[in-house]
């Protein structure tokens, strides 16, 4: 008999260890915080504004967004890493806080891939060279000759250092020698203010962006800088195409949590931002910053992280950027 109820005991344990918590059952059990890396306007921010309104919509509960820029996106980023895995605290970042910058420092705020989990990939842009509305350059040829011809006297832009409008510059003037000094901005919308006022010559960004700021003549579209010519505009020539074969760069996005996230909460979150994705109103501003999006299991998110860490640390190593 004694022995039954012990056995019993521990079947109940087992059984309410299984179980979701309360806390689990009841999530969101308060407003939920999503901190963006960057400055308000740009790219992440837009993305985590309307995940966070289609999430407040659909939980009943308010969804604040959190601009943490600071230390090329790391700041951020290590306050979700830092944060109670209660779900009530999420991320929305660039792979420039997960895979870039963390290899730019000597000294880790945190590990990308054991203090975060990743919940969902978000999507990933289509990149293309800009130039200075003023400028009469037109091709990316035209660029490096112009830069040739006046060594070491110019500015390009980006987004912060680490950034992917960082380290393909870098790598273009490694492959094509250009001389051309690097300055970096804390996000899109600063980077894009100095490339109106001349302060910089050229930068490589997102294609939506840069479609707003050249249909104004603020900026000229020069060359797509992804492996293959966008679908929207056909018409221009890679990078690869008309100089330097091989090259591409990009940019993704994804929503993390802390590590230690409980599975009924990841699933939850999952599963709720998966069909938000699908909604007219969430797909409109997708597409409107040609976002592609990317069906992912959260096993080949990880593994896609894993992969695209010996990406960065390759280019780097190939544009001889070293961890300060």
């Amino acid at each position: 008999m004694e022995t039954c109820l012990k056995t019993l005991g521990m079947l109940a344990l087992l059984l309410l260890a299984s179980s979701p918590t309360p806390a689990q059952d009841q999530y969101p059990s308060q407003n939920i915080k999503i901190i963006v890396p960057t400055n308000p306007g740009a790219t992440t921010d837009i993305l985590a504004r309307v995940m966070g309104q289609a999430l407040s919509q659909s939980w009943g509960k308010s969804v604040i967004i959190e601009n943490k820029p600071g230390a090329d996106e790391m700041l951020g980023v290590d306050a979700v890493a830092k944060s109670p895995p209660d779900g009530h605290t999420l991320l929305v970042t660039s792979n420039g806080g997960i895979t870039a910058s963390p290899q730019l420092h000597v000294q880790k705020r945190y590990d990308p891939l054991n203090d975060l989990v990743p919940i969902l990939f978000l999507g990933q842009v289509t990149p293309v060279m800009v130039v200075t509305g003023k400028s009469p350059i037109r091709s990316f040829q035209e660029l490096v000759a112009f830069v040739k011809s006046k060594p070491g006297q110019l500015n390009y832009g980006s987004f912060g250092n680490g950034s992917y409008s960082h380290v393909a510059m870098e790598e273009l003037k490694q492959r094509t020698g250009m001389q051309i000094l690097h300055i970096p901005y804390r996000g899109a919308t600063p980077a894009y203010t100095a490339l109106l006022r001349e302060e910089v010559l050229v930068m490589i960004a997102n294609l939506a962006s840069a479609t707003g700021h050249a249909s104004t003549g603020g900026a000229h579209i020069i060359a797509a800088a992804g492996p293959q010519r966008s679908k929207i505009r056909p018409d221009l020539p890679t990078i690869a195409e008309t100089g330097v074969p091989g090259f591409s760069t990009g940019a993704w996005w994804g929503l993390f949590g802390p590590a230690n996230l409980p599975p009924a909460i990841f699933n939850k979150i999952r599963s709720e931002t998966v069909r938000l994705l699908g909604t007219p109103e969430v797909l409109k501003v997708f597409e409107t910053n040609t976002m592609e999006l990317i069906d992912m299991s959260p096993e080949q998110f990880k593994q896609f992280i894993r992969d695209d860490t010996e990406h960065w640390a390759r280019q780097f190593k190939a544009a001889g950027i070293k961890p300060e």
